[in-house]
């Protein structure tokens, strides 16, 4: 076997990036403090043509060298917004007809395997700080709650590592 080149993977420059169709989904970062973090989270979103990445309270915003040293300028052809408040990114993309779903685990979540996305509507998931998660008023303020189902001993997964495993799942779903 020999390895793709990039003509060989058809791949798009930034600025035709901008034109292709995006899946209707929103990823947003509720005070994520990892600039590492937020650039595979762009560079993931890039992959899977995410419409946009919400950037909230202490969350950094481009242009930053870390960001850029994991997005390798994703965060160039991804959509992207600042909002100082999760709550207020959430009611604003609530308002724009998206279903809002926090990835945290909750009593009453639904396991990601069993989340099926609705042909026709859009959604928004959310994801948290790497130490305390979705703020609880994001949860309380979220249509559902979405969990990786985990089998070892920790309780958690890595932000940019639950955002591509959940990026992928969606992105199936609205590709079939």
């Amino acid at each position: 076997m020999k390895k793709k080149s990039m003509i060989d993977l058809h791949r798009v420059d930034a600025e035709q990036y901008h034109s292709v169709e995006k899946i209707p989904l929103v990823v947003v970062l509720d005070n994520v403090r990892s600039e590492m973090n937020v650039g595979s989270v762009f560079r993931t979103a890039d992959a899977f043509v995410i419409d946009s990445v919400c950037l909230c309270g202490i969350t950094s915003q481009p242009p930053r060298p870390e960001i850029h040293k994991t997005a390798l300028g994703a965060e160039e052809s991804v959509v992207w917004h600042y909002y100082q408040s999760t709550i207020d990114c959430i009611n604003d993309l609530r308002s724009k007809g998206h279903k809002i779903c926090s990835i945290e685990q909750v009593h009453g979540s639904t396991s990601l395997e069993q989340f099926i996305i609705k042909p026709g509507e859009k959604y928004a998931v959310v994801f948290g700080n790497e130490v305390k998660g979705v703020q609880q008023e994001v949860v309380d303020n979220s249509d559902t709650c979405i969990e990786i189902p985990q089998l070892g001993t920790k309780h958690s997964l890595n932000i940019a590592n639950t955002a591509a495993i959940v990026m992928w799942n969606l992105f199936q779903q609205f590709k079939l």
